[in-house]
């Protein structure tokens, strides 16, 4: 199962969380509760930017 992590900012308060690109479940921002990424079945829909990859896996 390849797929990447991702560094994404919240867009509403701007705090920084590592996401798979690939999330089975929604997350959430850790800090004020935003929808960072939504499942769709394949890749998530990230709703944040992205800031960096954290991890490539191939």
């Amino acid at each position: 199962m390849a797929g990447d992590y991702f560094r994404v900012e919240c867009p509403d308060c701007g705090n920084e969380q590592t996401v798979f690109e690939k999330a089975a479940s929604e997350v959430r921002c850790a800090v004020c509760g935003s929808t960072l990424a939504t499942p769709t079945g394949g890749k998530a829909d990230l709703t944040g930017e992205v800031v960096d990859t954290v991890q490539s896996r191939g």
